[in-house]
């Protein structure tokens, strides 16, 4: 797993934390704020904003996680959080790779968002 991601599980729930102040994420978070600076000048790359993105990257290409996680986003960071159980171990670790797969491969991501910057409803 990578320094920027993690899952914790406890009685009650797994959290997938996703931590967003890691100078990769910031990083990543800066060329995403240049391309829809002219669609939405309020978007930081904050925790919200990361969820933004990712639920609606979710709902594109793993719309069978959405209804699987609730989103608690902060400044720093952006957790996704999933019943305790196999099947909600098994969507955060799913959800998990999916991330990690979106920051490894930038370009990716990058493509994603100059293609739907639109259609992300950034507020």
């Amino acid at each position: 797993m990578q320094d920027y991601i993690n899952i914790d599980k406890s009685d009650d729930c797994i959290e997938l934390e996703f931590y967003i102040e890691e100078d990769k994420i910031m990083a990543v978070g800066e060329k995403i704020k240049d391309i829809v600076k002219e669609i939405n000048e309020f978007v930081y790359m904050n925790g919200a904003d990361w969820g933004i993105l990712l639920d609606f990257y979710i709902e594109k290409n793993a719309p069978e996680l959405i209804d699987t996680y609730e989103v608690d986003a902060e400044a720093g960071m952006y957790a996704a959080v999933f019943e305790n159980s196999p099947e909600g171990e098994k969507a955060a670790q799913a959800m998990a790779e999916i991330i990690i797969s979106l920051i490894e491969n930038e370009d990716k991501l990058i493509d994603f968002v100059s293609e739907f910057k639109d259609e992300i409803d950034w507020d």
